[in-house]
């Protein structure tokens, strides 16, 4: 078998049956497909056994995130190649069997394609990894627009690719679709089982990128409609990872701080810490300065409300992450 799928359901069934339409469009022959539930309770599995019996099925019986259920299928996939592959993605042009076949030509141990949104423009599909993880700084409420205005003037790379052309190396790919050499996750590892949601592809591509450069074909393009799957599983209207105030916000936080201490340290973990803390009082400030004397406020005072909430609930997570103890990074 040369390639494996692997799609993860979260009561996305309608989602999940139009990215198999997608895939059965093109050559399957040496393609086995996964479809991982995570206990939706929407008839998923039905629904596969009526309109694609060669699916193969996994029922974690609970909410086990990303990795947890990419891990399932994954022990059991029998591909020289292992995609992980959203639900809510459209796989345009074969891209999966291109892509496929740059890994297996290639000394790449990962590789990614170009995420489009709905309307066709690109959406970030690569990423650098910034010394520290500095980059979790950006979301923060004007200290993030602060850093982003210094970066500007000290001409700092930007921690992304805007858009991919050609065969683009990068340190890390959007989870949304990663194709990885199975010899390389042997060597590598698994996901990491203590991660819920968010930045556990990041923590994997650093483990990855030890056996191989990984890249993102600029040439080759999926529709990926950004946090459909996230919206669902939070109850939560804002796509992205720019969202730090409501239970979505929590776990995009709680994930990052996660990261940086297994990737970076715990240097920079307790230096982040210690910025998003100050930036709690810098933030009501401004805020409320806004709310005063322009028309148009960047936040609401619910969304300062929503931030003091968030970093209260990360108090009791922060000596787990700090002394590395297994756990269940889960907010839901």
């Amino acid at each position: 078998m040369r390639l494996s799928v692997i799609i993860i359901n979260y009561k996305t069934g309608q989602l999940v049956l139009d990215c198999l339409s997608s895939l059965y469009k093109f050559d399957t022959t040496d393609t086995e497909i996964f479809v991982v539930d995570n206990n939706s309770n929407d008839g998923i599995e039905a629904l596969l056994r009526e309109n694609y019996p060669s699916v193969i099925f996994i029922q974690t019986g609970y909410n086990a995130g990303f990795s947890r259920a990419n891990n399932a299928a994954i022990r059991k996939a029998s591909g020289e190649h292992i995609l992980l592959l959203n639900s809510d993605t459209v796989n345009l042009d074969d891209a999966a069997n291109k892509c496929s076949d740059i890994l297996g030509r290639t000394e790449y141990a990962a590789a990614g394609v170009q995420l489009l949104n709905a309307d066709g423009t690109p959406q970030i599909s690569g990423n650098f990894a910034m010394r520290g993880g500095l980059n979790y700084l950006l979301p923060l409420p004007y200290v993030g627009s602060i850093i982003k205005r210094i970066a500007g003037l000290f001409k700092i790379k930007k921690a992304h690719v805007p858009e991919a052309t050609g065969i683009t190396k990068v340190d890390w790919i959007n989870g949304a679709f990663l194709m990885v050499k199975k010899n390389i996750i042997e060597r590598a590892g698994l996901m990491d089982e203590d991660f819920f949601l968010y930045a556990e592809e990041a923590e994997w591509c650093h483990r990855l990128r030890k056996f191989g450069p990984l890249c993102i074909a600029g040439d080759l393009h999926v529709l990926h409609l950004q946090g459909e799957s996230a919206g669902t599983a939070f109850d939560s209207e804002t796509k992205g990872y720019h969202n730090l105030f409501d239970k979505k916000g929590l776990q995009i936080m709680l994930s990052n701080f996660l990261r940086i201490r297994k990737e970076f340290g715990a240097g920079w973990f307790l230096f982040q810490l210690v910025v998003y803390y100050l930036t709690a009082p810098f933030f009501f400030l401004c805020t409320c300065a806004s709310l005063l004397f322009s028309r148009k406020p960047l936040y609401r005072l619910a969304d300062v409300k929503g931030f003091f909430i968030n970093l209260g609930k990360m108090l009791k997570y922060i000596p787990k992450i700090l002394f590395k103890r297994p756990f269940f990074y889960k907010v839901l």
